[in-house]
């Protein structure tokens, strides 16, 4: 039976300490039987198949295994949207939505999205802004062919165009905003984070360097892409607001300042265009 089945899961990832264990037990639920992560209380009653048994128990193990369940499931929902999340790509955290928020507080006609991984920030904003087109880069090939999916599944793939780039390398014209959830964790500080993030892509989490060395690179080449008056939004880590917002004055950007996240976090660094730009 479902709900027993669901007690079961959810004390065996309790157990393993696992946070949010009946959360997750219920979204790995849903998966199985193939409804909404919301119509699982109504099938709690149903005796499960053999199939859907066998595969719920091996969403548990993969689970225990500290596998992300955006992953076993395959999408996540970001900013009111689902999105596929493979291993190639990094999976969308709801402090990114700070990041989607802050950019649509003001009007732009194009967008460029540097690390697109997902596509969750770019195609967000396109799917709020219907008249806007936008470019995602990505080095990784992997991560496009995701961004590409979710472009097509989310109708704005006639809007965006999906290059692989190391940052500006193959990046052309100029944009009225330009936007990126770049790797900024030091490269020291990666043992020490969830076991979850094992299963995650290194180069979209760390520079393997002090944290720093994307926005540096976002620094040097980001106003040579920016239309006049633009803005650059940067995430980042809750330690890095002053280091980032200072590589940005010092390029020439103006109009500095940090954004925080609902926790109260630093989490975007916010720039005008240079005046040269």
């Amino acid at each position: 039976m479902v709900r027993a089945a669901l007690r079961l899961a959810t004390g065996i990832l309790e157990r393993e300490g696992i946070d949010g264990a009946a959360r997750d037990a219920r979204r790995m639920m849903a998966h199985a039987l193939g409804v909404g992560a919301d119509r699982v209380t109504l099938h709690l009653g149903d005796e499960m198949t053999v199939a859907q048994e066998a595969l719920f128990r091996a969403f548990v193990e993969r689970r225990l295994d500290r596998q992300p369940v955006s992953q076993i499931v395959g999408a996540r929902l970001f900013h009111g949207r689902e999105f596929l999340v493979t291993p190639d790509v990094l999976d969308p955290r709801p402090e990114t939505e700070t990041l989607v928020h802050e950019a649509l507080s003001k009007p732009f006609a194009s967008v460029l999205d540097l690390g697109t991984g997902t596509g969750c920030i770019l195609l967000s904003l396109l799917s709020d802004r219907p008249e806007a087109r936008g470019v995602g880069v990505d080095r990784s090939a992997a991560a496009l062919g995701v961004a590409e999916r979710n472009a097509e599944r989310l109708g704005v793939a006639g809007r965006c165009k999906l290059i692989q780039s190391d940052w500006f390398e193959a990046v052309e014209g100029r944009f009225d905003l330009i936007v990126s959830n770049p790797p900024y964790i030091a490269a020291e500080e990666m043992a020490a984070l969830a076991p979850e993030l094992a299963h995650e892509p290194r180069m979209a989490l760390t520079d393997e360097g002090d944290g720093l060395g994307a926005y540096r690179a976002i620094a040097r080449g980001a106003a040579a892409h920016l239309a006049p008056a633009g803005r650059i939004l940067l995430e980042i880590g809750p330690t890095q607001g002053e280091s980032v917002a200072s590589l940005l004055s010092g390029a020439g950007f103006g109009e500095v300042r940090i954004v925080p996240d609902l926790d109260d976090r630093d989490r975007v660094v916010v720039a005008k265009a240079p005046e040269s730009a």
